[in-house]
């Protein structure tokens, strides 16, 4: 399920990234971006008026980092609605928030697991539907790296995404290195992961980089090139899921601008390769 109008690769719009983008020039092979919308919807001046060239050059995602979905505080219907604002003006194909929460009574800075619990699957699929009428449209949840289980847990993760987002009927946005890091950090098969999630429901998907605390824990920091085994995840989706939009993260330690392209290039590959492998299937599948 590709989100309408976007397609190819694509990368994170951070505002650490928005002057070396400017002065690089082509960012070929970039097809579409991603910012938070937290970041722009009240910037005004110059920066606003950047942001919006970019927005009429790429399709712009918007992926929220403060919905707090999970979070126990009343839903911010305030920001919700400003988010569907600047998603009208600039025409962003959808919006996507983290399966999480990050507020307590206050704001926590940080995504928190929320514990797997069938009241917790009511709670953030009430949240959901509230989201989505406000849109008129679906949102995607990410499914999110944590590293501490919730006690008193009812159900895995797995089963807490699928109940989520078959009770929410929302899509999916993948993150293949949260998988990875997940796998690590609890010790599973990512494959069999990926493999049981709603696949058919995958809006578009995130690839990122990550630190290695120790060999069994891994920190999901967005700070580094993307390794191998994360890009056999991404391989293994396209092979038996499809090719779908796929966006690389890089939120801090940025290197050079043609460093990034070649990550982006490498999924632009991926991507032209599985595309061209599903076709030849086709058309064998005709004669």
């Amino acid at each position: 399920m590709n989100i309408k109008n976007i397609s190819g690769a694509g990368i994170g719009l951070r505002r650490g990234l928005v002057s070396p983008f400017q002065s690089y020039g082509d960012l070929n092979p970039v097809q579409f971006m991603e910012v938070a919308p937290e970041n722009w919807i009240t910037i005004g001046g110059k920066a606003a008026i950047v942001f919006r060239e970019f927005a009429e050059k790429y399709p712009m995602i918007l992926h929220g980092l403060s919905l707090s979905i999970g979070g126990p505080d009343e839903l911010n219907t305030t920001f919700v609605k400003a988010v569907k604002k600047l998603k009208d003006e600039i025409k962003a194909p959808i919006y996507s928030e983290h399966l999480s929460y990050c507020t307590d009574g206050g704001q926590l800075y940080d995504l928190m697991p929320i514990p797997f619990t069938e009241d917790a699957v009511k709670h953030v699929v009430e949240r959901v539907l509230k989201v989505q009428d406000i849109l008129g449209e679906r949102m995607a949840l990410e499914n999110v790296s944590y590293y501490l289980r919730q006690p008193e847990s009812e159900m895995t993760e797995i089963e807490f995404i699928n109940a989520v987002i078959e009770g929410a009927d929302c899509l999916l946005h993948l993150d293949v290195n949260n998988i990875h890091v997940n796998s690590i950090n609890h010790r599973y098969d990512p494959y069999e992961f990926l493999d049981a999630l709603p696949t058919d429901r995958i809006a578009y998907i995130h690839i990122a980089g990550h630190y290695n605390e120790a060999e069994d824990l891994i920190v999901d920091t967005h700070g580094a090139q993307v390794i191998e085994k994360v890009w056999q995840i991404l391989e293994y989706t396209y092979k038996n899921y499809g090719v779908f939009p796929t966006l690389l993260e890089r939120d801090f330690n940025y290197p050079p601008v043609a460093e990034l392209l070649a990550e982006v290039s490498r999924i632009d590959t991926l991507q032209k390769q599985y595309n061209n492998s599903q076709q030849n299937n086709d058309q064998q599948a005709i004669l």
